[in-house]
C-alpha cells in the first residue's frame, strides 16, 4: 500500500534506497535461469539440526567479507519507447542571501548593517515583514545588543525596501504596491494610483468605484487608467522563490493516455516498471552452503543472514509487480469509465464518478483507489492532470439524469466568463440561469461551487 501511494519520483528514490540497503537485490535483466528450487532447498529446516560435525568448514570460496556483490545502486528504468524526462533540480541562493548580496552595494555603518541584516532575516517567503517594528526593536536589543530607536529602524527599513524585487520588505499589501508605484515613471495614472492606495485603500479593495470617483474628483476613464497601473504590480514580491530558494516545479506523469486511430491507449511510465532480480552472488552463496557436507554454526548464521536478504529481495520484487498491476488496472478502469472525456477533452463529458465506482469494478478496497487517485498524474492530449480531479459527485438535472458536479462547475465558469463586467451576476442570478439550462441548484450551492473555482463574489468581479 505504501508503494502504491508513491508518485514516480518518490518511487524511484524508494527503489534506490532498497537497492542500496539490500545487496541481494539487483536491477537489470537476470543473465541466468532462476534458482527457486535451490532457494527452497536451502530453506529446508531438516538441515538446521542441532548436530554440527565441525566448526572449521571454510566457506571463503564463495563468501568473502571483502567482496562487494555486483549490484547497481541506481536504476534507469525506462522502457524502450518511454520518453526520457530529465528532472530539473534547484540551484541558486536563498531569497534572504539574494537580498543580503544587494546590501553589499549600499553604504551602511556597522550598526545600520546589523539592523538591515536583521530586517532581511525577518522577510518571509512572500517578501513581507509581518512583525511590528516594536517587536523587531526589542529583538535587536535582546539578541544583538543593539539599542536602536524605532525612527532609526524605519530609516534602515527604507534602505531594505529599495532592494529588488520591488516591493520587498513591505509591512502590508498597500505599502508593497505603493513602493512599486513610486519606482515607476511618474505620470498622472501612476500618481493617481498612489493617491488611491494611500487615501482610499479599503474602498479600492471593495471596488466602491463610485465613491473613489467622487472622493478623488476624477473621471471614470482616469480611474480605469489608475486601476490598470495597480493591476500590473506584484502583490507577492518573494513569490518567485519557493521555500526560500528559486525552484522549478516539475511533475512527472505516472501514466500516459494517447488517442490512436480513435482508440484510447494507456501506458504506465517506464520508470514505474523496473527490471529487478535477486543477486547471483547470493544464490552462489546458498549453492556453496548446500554443497558442503558438514555445516558449522558460523556457516548457518551466515546463511540465515543470506536468506533474510533474499526474502526481502523477493518480497520487494513481488510488491513492485503488484504495484504495477494495481496502478495499471485502476487507471485503465478510470480511463474506460471516462472514455468520452478522454476522447474529446470536454470537461462537460465527465461522468459522475466516486472512488467506490472504480473500487467495485476492480474488486479492490476504496482506500487503494484513493491512494492511486490522490498522488498520481496522467499525461493526456489535454495536459497533465491529477487523477483525483476526474472524480465528482452526481446531481440530477431536470430530466432526472445524473450529471457530474464538474459539468455544472464548467457551465458556471463559462456563464461568469461571459457576464457583463460592469454588472456581474449575483449568486441568485447565476442559480436562475443554471435552472433555465436544466440544472436546478440552490443559490448556496452556486456560492459553494463558485468558491471552489476560486471566483470572487459579484461585487469583487466588477470592472469599470
Amino acid at each position: 500500500m505504501k508503494l502504491i501511494q508513491l508518485p514516480t519520483q518518490a518511487f524511484e528514490q524508494r527503489l534506490k534506497q532498497e537497492l542500496e540497503e539490500n545487496p541481494a537485490l539487483e536491477s537489470g535483466k537476470e543473465e541466468t535461469d532462476t534458482v527457486d528450487d535451490l532457494y527452497e532447498d536451502s530453506y529446508d529446516d531438516s538441515s538446521d539440526n542441532d548436530s554440527i560435525d565441525t566448526d572449521e568448514i571454510n566457506i571463503d570460496d564463495y563468501l568473502s567479507d571483502d567482496e562487494i556483490p555486483d549490484y547497481r545502486t541506481q536504476a534507469n528504468n525506462y522502457s524502450a519507447d518511454d520518453e526520457d524526462k530529465n528532472v530539473p533540480y534547484a540551484a541558486g541562493i536563498s531569497f534572504n542571501q539574494y537580498l543580503l548580496n544587494q546590501l553589499n552595494t549600499v553604504y551602511l555603518d556597522d550598526e545600520e548593517w546589523s539592523i538591515a541584516e536583521f530586517l532581511v532575516g525577518s522577510v518571509d517567503e512572500s517578501g513581507y515583514i509581518r512583525r511590528p517594528l516594536t517587536d523587531i526593536m526589542d529583538d535587536l536589543a535582546f539578541t544583538q545588543n543593539i539599542y536602536a530607536e524605532e525612527v532609526k529602524i524605519k530609516e534602515v527599513l527604507k534602505v531594505v525596501q529599495s532592494l529588488d524585487p520591488p516591493g520587498v520588505a513591505a509591512r502590508s499589501l498597500d505599502e508593497c504596491l505603493i513602493i512599486q508605484l513610486k519606482r515607476k515613471e511618474k505620470k498622472p495614472s501612476v500618481e493617481l494610483a498612489i493617491s488611491i492606495l494611500e487615501k482610499s485603500f479599503e474602498q479600492f479593495t471593495k471596488k466602491h468605484y463610485d465613491k473613489l470617483i467622487q472622493k478623488h474628483h476624477i473621471t471614470e476613464e482616469e480611474l480605469k487608467d489608475a486601476i490598470s497601473e495597480i493591476e500590473k504590480l506584484n502583490p507577492k514580491p518573494g513569490g518567485s522563490y519557493s521555500g526560500g530558494t528559486r525552484m522549478i516545479e516539475h511533475i512527472v506523469p505516472d501514466f500516459s493516455i494517447k488517442i490512436t486511430d480513435g482508440e484510447l491507449e494507456l501506458t504506465l511510465n517506464g520508470r514505474n516498471a523496473p527490471e529487478l532480480h535477486v543477486s547471483k552472488e547470493y544464490n552462489n552463496m546458498l549453492q556453496g552452503y548446500k554443497d558442503s557436507k558438514e555445516k558449522s554454526k558460523s556457516q548457518k548464521d551466515t546463511v540465515i543472514f543470506i536468506k533474510q536478504k533474499l526474502d526481502a529481495a523477493k518480497w520487494f520484487i513481488d510488491a513492485i509487480r503488484q504495484r504495477q498491476q494495481t496502478l495499471y488496472i485502476t487507471m485503465k478502469t478510470i480511463m474506460d469509465y471516462q472514455e468520452e472525456y478522454f476522447l474529446t477533452g470536454d470537461e462537460r463529458k465527465l461522468r459522475p464518478m466516486i472512488l467506490k465506482d472504480i473500487a467495485d469494478k476492480i474488486d479492490m478496497d476504496v482506500s487503494t483507489v484513493s491512494r492511486v487517485a490522490n498522488s498520481k498524474y496522467v499525461d493526456t492530449p489535454y495536459g497533465t492532470k491529477l487523477i483525483k480531479d476526474f472524480f465528482s459527485e452526481a446531481m440530477k438535472n431536470e430530466q432526472g439524469e445524473d450529471v457530474s458536479t464538474k459539468e455544472i462547475k464548467k457551465i458556471l465558469e463559462t456563464v461568469i466568463g461571459d457576464e457583463e463586467k460592469k454588472k456581474p451576476l449575483t449568486d441568485a442570478k447565476l442559480a436562475s440561469i443554471l435552472k433555465e439550462r436544466g440544472y436546478p441548484i440552490a443559490r448556496r450551492t452556486v456560492a459553494k461551487y463558485r468558491e471552489q473555482l476560486g471566483i470572487p463574489v459579484a461585487r469583487l468581479r466588477k470592472q469599470i
